[in-house]
């Protein structure tokens, strides 16, 4: 190595170190509160600053074009550096970001030649520096880490080119293992591998040439860590009170317990609540006077140099616990009845059952959300008069001579009264139409009876309706078929429904002669086979269609009803009965 190189290498190794020292200084003093406790693992608490020398290997892969005295070019290749020293410094801004700087050096164990210039040039040399940025990963007492950078490298050529800067960029990574030594300060680079690009230009002429390098470049050595990203490990504080639960009077003992405390540092306690007393780490509390409630003690510590306890973050914590002092017991109360269902008008027996804890004097008294309740003492009875149907809720309640009270609940269900039966339609007497050959529908004298009470029927309920169905036989059932279908053919040919008219007719009778009201009367026809009319009664929340199956309702707005008052003129009869004749013709 030429005195320039060497001067060159020493130059860049101690401007590291000497860039190193005052974070290095600064970062051992800001940590040294935490070297009289317990460290936690490198992974909860990395350093601010690593500092890293070693060993470097590196194996150049490359070939210079070299042109020699003779004409001729020959390629030379660049050969392994067995003996090298890398240095870096990394400085860190949270957990895993920082830059990092390095400066390594990497020399050929070959005899320098002097080449006829006046210098004396070591070949195959490496040496330079670079910057960058590096992300680490800890994990417990192991760190991978992986980085990049640029910088500058001065390398002698294959052939005892004349050293010359060229780039390099680097990039690589590694794991360091972190040791319990200097507490904890000190870890192993178990490896670093980079790969490196580095350009060289030696210029034209003899011994001159240029090449672009792969680098392989593996280092291993020491790692020292310095300051921390996260701060010392805060104190903690916890308290408890024995018993949590007394009577006024009896005393409460608290135990305050603080963790991760500097034995080095002076450590205060201290307690505030109602009736606490003591200073240190237990106090007691005094209830005597204190009313019956819950209540909440706070404790905290502080450590760090006399006087100055607390100044920082970490040096102080506070908790807080809680007791209770409770009342002398009320009394206690259960409540039954017998029997828990009854029928309107029905009574119970209430059975209350008080306890008092201290056996103090019981009152009982009771109430009901309907109904009435009758007795002070722990029987009673309840009487269900006026209430509705339904469950209904007894309280009965229990005080003692201090004011305390109880109260328990039971309850009975009222049964509802059966529902009344529901309304059906009654069938009344019926009519015929079969004397009268010549006027098959209308109402003669003999049906008079039968619809007088069905008149008298609707006139005693009020809310009641009637039904007539009309009935035909099968030879008018034959004539209205064949009047239908000739109908098709002639839409003014009238077809003569029997049984619709005959229902008609009676309700015009109902109507006209008996006086009932025309909207409380259905018209239907039915499909029993005869000349007749069935009467029926459809009291208020009866339905005729659900009872009597089989009627059809008629349109009373085609069929005029034949009035009584007609019966004995000859021309409805003749009429009528021309109308028959055209029908089965």
């Amino acid at each position: 190595m030429n005195s320039q190189k060497l001067k060159l290498t020493v130059r860049l190794l101690a401007v590291a170190c000497v860039a190193a020292l005052p974070f290095t200084a600064t970062a051992q003093d800001a940590a040294a509160p935490a070297a009289h406790s317990t460290r936690p693992a490198y992974g909860s608490s990395p350093s601010r600053w690593d500092i890293f020398a070693g060993y470097s290997y590196l194996a150049p892969k490359g070939t210079i074009d070299t042109p020699m005295p003779n004409g001729q070019t020959i390629g030379f290749n660049y050969k392994s550096v067995d003996w090298g020293a890398i240095l870096s410094v990394a400085r860190y801004f949270n957990k895993n970001v920082g830059i990092e700087a390095i400066g390594d050096e990497h020399i050929l164990n070959q005899t320098p030649c002097n080449c006829g210039t006046g210098s004396t040039y070591s070949p195959n040399d490496f040496s330079g520096g670079s910057g960058g940025i590096i992300f680490r990963f800890p994990t417990g007492n192991l760190t991978p880490f992986v980085h990049a950078l640029a910088g500058a490298e001065l390398v002698g050529g294959p052939e005892f080119q004349t050293d010359k800067w060229g780039p390099v960029l680097t990039a690589g990574g590694g794991a360091d293992y972190n040791t319990p030594l200097f507490n904890h300060h000190l870890a192993i680079r178990v490896f670093q591998a980079d790969y490196q690009y580095i350009h060289e230009n030696y210029g034209p002429g003899v011994l001159g040439g240029r090449g672009n390098i792969n680098a392989a470049r593996l280092s291993t050595g020491f790692v020292y860590h310095i300051g921390s990203i996260a701060p010392p490990t805060p104190v903690t504080m916890a308290c408890s009170a024995n018993p949590t639960t007394v009577f006024p009077g009896e005393n409460v003992t608290l135990t305050g317990n603080a963790g991760n405390l500097d034995p080095k540092a002076n450590t205060v306690y201290n307690w505030s609540g109602e009736g606490v007393t003591g200073n240190g780490s237990s106090a007691t509390v005094n209830t005597a006077s204190l009313a019956p409630g819950t209540y909440t003690v706070k404790c905290g510590v502080k450590q760090g140099k006399k006087g100055q306890e607390g100044l920082k973050p970490w040096e102080s914590a506070d908790s807080s616990t809680t007791f209770t002092v409770k009342q002398f017991e009320p009394p206690t109360i259960s409540c039954a009845a017998n029997p828990s269902t009854i029928k309107p008008g029905e009574t119970s027996t209430i059975t209350a059952t008080g306890v008092s804890p201290q056996n103090r004097p019981l009152t009982y008294t009771y109430s009901a959300a309907s109904g009435t309740v009758s007795g002070n003492g722990s029987s009673a009875t309840f009487n269900s008069t006026g209430a509705p149907a339904g469950p209904v809720e007894v309280t009965c309640n229990v005080s003692d001579d201090k004011g305390q009270t109880a109260s328990s609940g039971t309850s009975i269900t009222i049964q509802a009264p059966p529902p009344p039966p529901q309304p059906h339609t009654q069938a009344l007497c019926s009519i015929t139409f079969s004397k009268d050959k010549a006027r098959p529908t209308r109402v003669d004298n003999e049906a008079k009876a039968c619809l007088d009470d069905v008149a008298l029927d609707l006139q005693k309920q009020p809310d009641a309706k009637a039904v007539v169905v009309g009935n035909q036989d099968s030879k008018e059932q034959a004539k209205m078929d064949r009047q239908q279908k000739l109908a098709q053919r002639n839409k003014h040919l009238k077809v003569q429904n029997f049984a619709a008219e005959r229902a008609v007719n009676t309700k015009d009778y109902l109507v006209n002669d008996k006086g009932i009201d025309a909207s409380r009367i259905s018209v239907m026809t039915g499909s029993e086979p005869g000349q007749s009319v069935s009467n029926y009664l459809v009291p208020a929340g009866a339905s005729f269609s659900q009872d009597v199956q089989g009627a059809s309702p008629v349109d009373e707005s085609t069929i005029k009803p034949l009035h009584r008052k007609e019966i004995g003129t000859t021309t409805p009869h003749k009429s009528h009965k021309a109308a028959s004749k055209s029908a089965a013709n």
